[in-house]
């Protein structure tokens, strides 16, 4: 990557703004890319609820349906015993399959506390209004942030066990590298007795996988031509997003599906706001998301080196899906 100085002005927007910072970094790089956090937006928010009820989309059917089955195993087999704990959900998003969990606990009248925790505000306070509407005595306590800085925090608090939600197959965002890692520094910010429910979508027949992210309607499309409407808003620039189109791909062999924005021609993007000009070649891409599909051999290592304990494992009736629930 060759960088040139810059601007006074472009070095006040950086300082100040991690998204100009990011996407300015992501779109300067050889190959260019862009961080997938940055979908969820208010309008991002909406196109995801849209997809996860698409046909095409699965994950989100398969991991219902596994969360129906065995919601009171799940609670039985993280054990609280009638202790205080705190259910900490990383990523939290509309709450759809986590209501399953929280309606069970409440039915049981077992004492907690749930603590939802988005990059998106939107989606946490959107998600807070529905949940106390519909639960009246849930307590709710949210975390707005990003999931690595908001871990560090849970050293505080030893006094309640906590369980850890990951749902959502959002732990197929990292590469299988980048998950370990995830999982390990998960592992350190944990005490003896906490645990962590993981869901992990399974590699399976690639003519299931790949239309779960090219649907026919184009929601994914618009949600992935989301991200350039928002620099387009937030920097100031000038992305022409009918010059871009949406593609997936997917490789059976890493079990990796990734989404693409690619350029249909020779065009120059200004990011007005940091006095940038970001220049594109014809069919050049810009990588925006990892999707990555695990097997259980995979899983079953990456737990060893995160020195996670696997207690149990559901699975959905296709085994599509599986969600883990590990124990420190």
């Amino acid at each position: 990557v060759h960088w040139h100085p810059f601007s006074k002005i472009t070095m006040e927007v950086l300082t100040q703004n991690t998204f100009a910072l990011e996407v300015l970094e992501g779109l300067k790089q050889s190959p260019k890319t862009l961080p997938s956090k940055y979908f969820y937006d208010s309008i991002g928010d909406k196109l995801f609820q849209k997809i996860m009820a698409m046909p095409e989309y699965y994950l989100t059917r398969t991991e219902k349906e596994i969360l129906e089955k065995y919601k009171q195993q799940i609670i039985h087999d993280f054990s609280p015993n009638d202790e205080p704990f705190d259910l900490l959900e990383l990523g939290a998003g509309d709450g759809l399959k986590t209501k399953v969990l929280l309606n069970e606990l409440l039915q049981e009248n077992i004492t907690f506390t749930y603590k939802p925790l988005d990059i998106s505000l939107n989606a946490l306070t959107l998600l807070k209004e529905d949940l106390q509407a519909e639960m009246k005595d849930l307590p709710v306590d949210i975390i707005n942030g990003d999931y690595f800085e908001s871990l560090k925090k849970l050293k505080e608090d030893h006094s309640r066990k906590k369980l850890i939600l990951f749902l959502g197959s959002n732990i197929g965002n990292l590469t299988i590298k980048e998950a370990t890692d995830f999982l390990s520094q998960l592992q350190s910010n944990l005490n003896p007795g906490d645990g962590v429910l993981v869901g992990f979508d399974l590699k399976k027949d690639p003519r299931v996988i790949l239309p779960a992210y090219n649907d026919e309607a184009g929601i994914t499309a618009a949600f992935n031509k989301n991200l350039l409407s928002r620099i387009n808003k937030e920097l100031d620039a000038d992305f022409d997003l009918d010059a871009f189109e949406h593609h997936p791909s997917y490789n059976p062999e890493t079990g990796t599906a990734k989404s693409y924005l690619v350029s249909t021609k020779q065009q120059s993007v200004y990011l007005r706001k940091l006095e940038e000009t970001i220049s594109f070649y014809p069919w050049e891409s810009i990588h925006t998301e990892i999707s990555q599909k695990f097997d259980h051999n995979t899983i079953e290592r990456m737990a060893e080196r995160a020195q996670l304990n696997i207690k149990e494992v559901y699975l959905d009736s296709k085994q599509y899906y599986a969600n883990y629930l590990f124990k420190v």
